[in-house]
């Protein structure tokens, strides 16, 4: 358990931290968030999150003047106070407090700032990868501006618990068409039967991955064959391999997909091949 949370301009214990009743982060999920990972106490992809992080926040019209570096100097204050080195940095920015109304509040109001940190065991994790991971399928419900990272998940929240009443570790949503957008968490890979890396193309459908940005650097560096183009379940239930990416699962193997066993049902060289790297460039 954490023994500190950050709230707006102070640490304090993490059972006290607290926000206003009328918070537009809750009253109406006006709000975004980021999570690092952290490993020997380096944040991973760290750019690439605070990148995602000021577009969001500009995406959603949310003033926030607080710098990069104020937001870095809070984050690993904040993972020596509860003494992590190796876990996740969870950052959520709302609009901030107003009486409630739909519209923006017409005065300018401080944005409301939330840290926790929490320890995470990435040998277990390593110890899942190596023995792969069953995704099934569900409707994507979602609204269409999944390229923001706001709070608003309970398609994503149903999604996830659909998958864990079923035994699997996560859920891949499927649009109108058929096709697969994104894991309720995750990003969605496939490997075709000639080889080719395959991953759904950025757009307003799907959020820009940072572990997805990384993981397609690594593959060009590695002469991997990549297409960014959509993919039905058939297609990744007769794929060669299958696998997640995400900032606290890296890359994991996926061996099974609803009731469709992968190739031999065993994590593929090439998706472990990208988990090693990733962890060796981070």
């Amino acid at each position: 358990m954490s023994r500190f949370a950050y709230v707006n301009s102070g640490f304090l214990p993490h059972r006290d931290a607290c926000v206003h009743i009328e918070d537009r982060g809750f009253q109406f999920g006006d709000a975004v968030y980021e999570v690092w990972g952290v490993r020997d106490g380096h944040l991973l992809d760290e750019q690439g999150h605070f990148d995602r992080l000021y577009r969001s926040l500009d995406q959603l019209d949310i003033l926030f003047e607080r710098s990069q570096y104020s937001l870095l100097v809070t984050i690993h204050e904040l993972l020596r106070r509860n003494r992590i080195r190796n876990g996740l940095v969870y950052l959520q920015i709302s609009r901030g407090v107003a009486p409630r109304d739909h519209a923006f509040p017409q005065a300018n109001i401080a944005p409301t700032v939330v840290l926790t940190a929490k320890r995470f065991n990435f040998d277990a994790a390593a110890q899942r990868a190596e023995h792969g991971i069953r995704v099934i399928t569900q409707d994507d419900e979602r609204w269409d501006r999944c390229d923001i990272k706001s709070v608003n998940l309970l398609p994503n929240v149903l999604a996830k618990q659909a998958a864990r009443e079923e035994g699997a570790y996560e859920a891949w949503l499927v649009d109108g068409s058929g096709l697969v957008t994104e894991g309720s968490s995750t990003t969605a890979w496939i490997v075709s039967r000639d080889g080719e890396l395959i991953t759904r193309p950025l757009d307003n459908h799907i959020l820009p991955g940072i572990t997805r940005k990384t993981v397609i650097a690594i593959a060009k560096s590695m002469s991997i064959p990549l297409v960014e183009r959509a993919f039905s379940p058939e297609e990744a239930h007769s794929s060669r391999e299958a696998f997640i990416t995400s900032a606290s699962s890296f890359v994991m193997p996926v061996v099974q997909i609803d009731d469709k066993i992968i190739a031999n049902g065993t994590p593929g060289s090439l998706s472990l091949s990208l988990r090693n790297e990733y962890l060796r460039a981070q």
